[in-house]
């Protein structure tokens, strides 16, 4: 640990020398003899200086905090606390912060601190925004304080080792609605046998109006001489995988974070409500190469190893293979599957290998295809022609958007499930998305 206590000077002081300048300029043209003068009272200020510095007084200790852990998104409290020797306070309590740029500001941060608590005690917190997944760290950090007459401030420096984990965002899974949601449907949070729908026999009711005539059971009925449906149990131990095109394109940022972590968020909300259904999930990730396939789990307790293994997604600036991805996912299916893919295009050139490749996978699983829908665009296009710029911008906007539409399009004519919404109603629409393809016994 290593204090350093230069003394510097202040703004005010700068500005001072900058207007006493012509001054000694003057007085050099008026009165050469008195030239003295000048050096004097750069002498004067500069000793004044100095003692204001010094009469700010010395700092005794103080210390930099952050979470070990926290949620990419999500604000993140920094807080810097220490205490002057004496009874000193200086009016004004500065510190800096030099971290890596996952935690966001570009890694620079800046604020002031305050009096807190007994006379000498100061302290300020900071909240960061994370911007990507990863590990975070704090690497130095500077404290300055001004003395009384702000032509003099203290400086301290402090190297630091702190390591701040990030995350995927679950507030999704904490909120109170899918909570509440969770309690009140079939599912719950209490496991339960779920009758009247599914393809697994479960028992023969008496026909009563309103239920579906599909569910009757013709020969039950002509030996009993009135109508009996069958109640089935809906199939649990479906095999749900979620895949993720860490791609360049999912790494562009929507409202302040990549695309990406917005899909993982959405994919382990949904995976929640999976586990909580009897389901099985899996994680895969994928760019250039294959990368993060994890086991499937089927129990809520192991939900942390998705998390985990979801935090564990990188960045990529390259282009994905999508075609040796989903061969590689392929091979790795022993069942039929729900495959949920998180990806994003530019152009129907880029998104041509993708459409093949899923045309073949949808050969043997259940494909739904989940993007982001770009409001950047949307904008564009609906912008006023105000002048040539805006014009272009917008038919240029224009043609994207029919691109796009038209490769979705092609993916619904393969028999591809497609989702595409705002990035806050991704997550609701995956749910919904999941539980009518479920309830169609559309997996297993």
């Amino acid at each position: 640990m290593r204090f350093d206590l230069p003394l510097v000077p202040t703004e005010r002081a700068a500005w001072t020398v900058a207007l006493l300048a012509p001054v000694a300029l003057v007085i050099a043209a008026a009165a050469p003899g008195a030239w003295v003068i000048a050096p004097i009272a750069a002498v004067a200020l500069l000793v004044l200086m100095l003692l204001d510095a010094w009469m700010a007084g010395e700092v005794q200790d103080w210390r930099v905090d952050a979470p070990g852990d926290t949620e990419v998104g999500e604000p993140l409290a920094i807080s810097v606390s220490g205490r002057f020797a004496g009874s000193v306070t200086p009016r004004r309590i500065e510190a800096a912060i030099e971290a890596d740029p996952r935690l966001g500001g570009d890694g620079r941060m800046q604020f002031d601190l305050r009096a807190d608590g007994p006379s000498g005690s100061f302290a300020g917190t900071h909240r960061a925004t994370p911007v990507r997944r990863g590990t975070g760290t704090i690497g130095r950090a500077w404290l300055r304080w001004h003395g009384p007459l702000g032509l003099g401030v203290r400086q301290v420096q402090r190297e630091l080792d702190l390591a701040v984990r990030i995350w995927p965002d679950l507030s999704p899974v904490r909120s109170r609605d899918l909570q509440t949601f969770l309690r009140n449907a079939q599912l719950g949070l209490i496991a339960r046998r779920l009758r009247g729908e599914g393809s697994q026999f479960e028992a023969l009711s008496e026909y009563e109006p309103g239920m579906d005539r599909r569910w009757i059971d013709w020969k039950a009925s002509a030996r009993h001489t009135r109508l009996y449906a069958r109640e089935n149990e809906a199939e649990r131990n479906n095999q749900i995988v979620f895949a993720f095109d860490c791609g360049q394109a999912m790494c562009e940022p929507v409202d302040g974070l990549p695309r990406i972590d917005r899909a993982v968020s959405a994919a382990l909300t949904c995976a929640y409500v999976a586990l909580k259904g009897g389901d099985r999930v899996a994680l895969f990730g994928f760019a250039q190469r294959p990368g993060l396939m994890t086991p499937f789990i089927s129990e809520t307790r192991a939900f942390p190893r998705l998390q985990s293994a979801a935090a564990g997604l990188d960045y990529h600036t390259t282009e994905p293979n999508f075609t040796l991805a989903m061969a590689q996912l392929t091979s790795k299916l022993r069942r039929r599957s729900m495959v949920v893919l998180f990806s994003d295009f530019t152009d129907p050139t880029a998104a041509e290998l993708m459409v093949e490749s899923l045309g073949r996978l949808v050969r043997h699983h259940v494909v739904l295809f989940v993007t982001i829908a770009d409001s950047e665009i949307e904008q564009f296009v609906h912008a006023a022609p105000a002048d040539l710029t805006t014009l272009a911008r917008s038919v240029t906007a224009d043609t994207l958007a029919r691109q796009r539409a038209l490769v979705l399009e092609r993916l619904r004519r393969l028999g591809v499930d497609v989702v595409e919404a705002p990035w806050r109603q991704i997550g609701p629409q995956l749910i919904d998305r999941y539980f009518a393809i479920k309830r169609h016994e559309a997996i297993g």
